[in-house]
């Protein structure tokens, strides 16, 4: 058989991460076309985000040459709907709530609500426990 799943499959648990091009507060994922450039398809982005129980984290610039990419409602076509669970940028980490929306959790040296609220289109809450940007140690 042919596909993602056959060849590597999902189980619930697992993690998926993804680039995007743009993320919705209510964790819509567009990350396969990139307007005015030919497309090939979204290849296996549909089928990784749209395993049950699967975490997907997207990782993205905050911004693109100035435009918002955390947006209310993506305008680019969707991979998934309500799929992502955490977007990861350069300038913090927001988690993605069922029936609450973004809400900020980790924040980069140098950035502030104010710098995080111009950058980003989508309203969101702040977490009690808001910290700084946390680096993985290997």
């Amino acid at each position: 058989s042919s596909g993602i799943n056959a060849e590597w499959p999902l189980r619930p648990g697992d993690l998926t991460m993804l680039g995007g091009l743009q993320v919705s507060a209510n964790g819509d994922l567009a990350n396969w076309m990139i307007p005015g450039k030919m497309v090939k398809g979204m290849g296996g982005a549909m089928d990784l985000v749209g395993s049950p129980g699967t975490t997907v984290v997207v990782t993205m610039e905050h911004t693109a040459r100035g435009s918002h990419k955390i947006l209310p409602e993506c305008t680019l076509p969707l991979t998934g709907t309500q799929v992502v669970d955490k977007i990861i940028t350069e300038k913090c980490v927001f988690n993605v709530v069922k029936d609450v929306g973004l809400v900020l959790e980790e924040i980069a040296e140098g950035e502030t609500l104010d710098s995080i609220k111009e950058a980003t289109s989508a309203p969101f809450e702040v977490s009690p426990d808001l910290k700084p940007l946390q680096q993985i140690k290997m």
